[in-house]
Parts: structure tokens; sequence; C-alpha cells
């Protein structure tokens, strides 16, 4: 009775350990809520009535200038009220957005004494619609796996928080990327284990197995970023940074951070799928000694490899298609190809990703080995 009581308590703790800190992180300021960009002004969604597009200029696929909008303001100590608002135009399809009437868009309202004095058009407003994917998601996870939904859900929204409300902020008050997203990646790395397994032994093993092939990840990509002389600029928005005065950012090393912490999610993966295997094959044969259990692992290891191999290929080159497209389109060399920077930025997080996966198969292999094959004897 007393070790089914353990076991209960050891199955649970997590569970409140991460519901104790998702609601530390809810409630923790980031520090830049009163960033000076947003002061007198106030983002809140409005219903366009009406637009005006007289002084759009259209040439081709380009559109410039700019576009009028009669709002109704939906929200906040100007709710009910309406204005116009202003949506600039600067010819890139990328970023310029048209709205028609009945459309609800996020606006800026920038005010003075209880005034407005300009209303400026963010974007579409998609929150509500971004709430309800989110909420099917949920529903659709807890109806299939009951309890461990649940339990999936919660270190998802662990894994959010972490970053924007401890990842994020101290990226940008200068710490080092490399030793917080190391920290970051282990604390994730133990509980959402930890939720899969309770604090056990097959944790213990999963997540020694998942970090030793994150540190190889983290290790190599230093060296080839280095070697391949990418800058971090290369990263999306990332030299916007520099520009809204953080010059101090070290772009390149948050680079080398986002490789490992891009590939830790499928190294988890693969080192609790190799620990649940060696731990059934132990359950079910006792006397399994430590060595043949490492080889079980090792087999389930060569096996699942291939494939999340390839997981990682699909999941960075998707959204580099229409990139590829356009060398195909212009007839563009395979060298040189090869050699443009967001390229190589590419190719570094897939295959220094794959170098972390190949690693932690063996990794995890001789944990689960070494933690599980005498498991009955110890318990």
């Amino acid at each position: 009775m007393e070790s089914s009581n353990k076991s209960l308590v050891r199955r649970d703790a997590p569970v409140w350990v991460c519901l104790a800190l998702i609601l530390l992180l809810l409630i923790l300021p980031t520090g830049f809520e009163d960033n000076r960009v947003f002061q007198e002004s106030d983002i809140r969604p409005a219903l366009v009535l009406s637009t005006d597009e007289s002084t759009v200029i259209d040439t081709g696929l380009i559109r410039s200038g700019e576009q009028r909008c009669q709002l109704e303001i939906l929200g906040g100590p100007f709710r009910g009220r309406r204005a116009e608002g202003r949506n600039m135009l600067s010819g890139s399809l990328e970023q310029d957005k048209l709205f028609s009437p009945g459309d609800q868009a996020l606006v800026r309202i920038n005010y003075q004494d209880g005034e407005i004095l300009n209303v400026s058009m963010i974007d579409h407003y998609r929150a509500p619609w971004e709430l309800l994917l989110a909420g099917l998601f949920v529903l659709l996870l807890v109806a299939f796996a009951g309890r461990t939904g649940l339990r999936a859900v919660l270190s998802f929204a662990l894994t959010v928080l972490m970053i924007w409300k401890v990842l994020v902020p101290q990226y940008l008050r200068g710490w080092n990327p490399v030793w917080v997203g190391l920290a970051i990646t282990l604390v994730l790395t133990v509980l959402i284990i930890a939720l899969v397994y309770g604090f056990d032994r097959r944790c213990a093993a999963a997540v020694s197995g998942s970090f030793l092939g994150i540190l190889v990840t983290c290790v190599m990509g230093g060296a080839f970023t280095n070697l391949f002389q990418i800058h971090g600029a290369v990263m999306s928005y990332s030299e916007s940074l520099l520009y809204a005065g953080y010059q101090h950012l070290n772009l390149t090393q948050i680079f080398m951070a986002s490789i490992f912490i891009g590939a830790s999610g499928a190294v988890m993966d693969l080192a609790v799928d190799i620990t649940s295997a060696v731990y059934e094959v132990v359950e079910k044969r006792p006397e399994l000694s430590r060595r043949e259990a490492i080889r079980s692992g090792m087999n389930v290891g060569r096996a699942a490899m291939g494939t999340m191999t390839t997981t990682l290929l699909f999941a960075y080159s998707g959204g580099y298609v229409a990139l590829l497209m356009v060398f195909m389109a212009q007839g563009t060399p395979l060298s040189n190809i090869l050699n443009y920077k967001y390229v190589a930025a590419e190719l570094l997080h897939t295959v220094i990703g794959s170098f972390g996966l190949v690693t932690v198969a063996p990794f995890t292999a001789l944990c689960a080995g070494m933690f599980l094959a005498d498991f009955d004897k110890h318990n």
C-alpha cells in the first residue's frame, strides 16, 4: 500500500509542479509591458464600416498609397466611437493588407487628454479565430487521450509561457542566449518527460539521453555556425531589434541557440520512444542484462531514426518552398543555391538537428539500459 502511494505521488507530482509554474508565469511580468512605443495609445479591435481607395495607386501586382477606413471602435475607453483609420501601403505583398467593409481590424488609437488624435490600422483582428482553433485542439486532444491529453495541454501551455515570459525577456536583457536556451530546454525537458512518466527511473533515463543529444546539437551548432560564417541577422525580423535600440544583442548566438531549441522536441520524442521500448522489454523479461537492454534500445533507435530525421527536413523546409521555386524559376545553379546564407542556415538547422537525433538514440539506449535493466531488483 505504501509503495502504491509513493508511485501515485511520483506520477502526479509533475502535474502539480507544472500547474504551479504555469500560474506563476501567468502573473510574472516580462518587464517590457511599459514599452515607450505604446504610451499614449490604445490597441483595440474595430469594425470596418466603409473604405476609401481613391488614393491607392495600382502598379501591376504592387499597391501603394493610403487606404482610408471608417471605423467603429469595439472596446476600451473609446468603445462605440467612430473614427477614420489610415492603412498605409508600402508596395509589399508580404507586409501590406487591405480591408473591406464588415472586416474586424486591430487598430492603434493615439490619443491625448481623452481625445482621439489619429487611428492607424495594424492588421486584421484574428484573435477570436485563434482562440477557437486552440479550443478545438484542446478538446480533440482531451477527447482522444483523456488524462494524457490534459498532461499534453499542460506541457504545451508551459512551453509557450516559458518561451514568452522567460526566454524572450532574458534574450532582450542581453543574457547569454546559449546558456539561457540550454537552461530553459533542460527545465522543459525534465517537466515534459515527467508528465509522461512521473518522477521515476524512466524519466531519468529519457531526460539524460535527451539532454546529451541536445548538448551535441549545441556544440555542433556553435562550431558550424562559425565555419559557415552565418550571421544571426539571417533570422526574420532580427535586424529590426538592432534598430529598436537593442544593438547590444548577439544575434549570432541567438541563432545558435535556435538550432538546438528547434531540435529539442524531436529529440525528446525519440528519447521517450526508446525509453518506453526498453522499459517494456525489461518488464516482460526482468532477468535481461543491461547489455541486452541497451542492445534492444539501439535497435529501436535505428528503426525510428530514419523517419525522425525526415520529420526535421519537412519541418524546416516547408516554409521555404517559395524560395526554392524562385531558384528553379530563375535557373539558379546548385552551387549558388548551396552558398546562399539563407539556404546554408536552413541546412544548419536540419543537419545539426539530425545529428542530435542520431546521437540521442545511443545515449538514451545506454541510459535506459543502465537505469531500467535492474529496475525490479531495486523496487
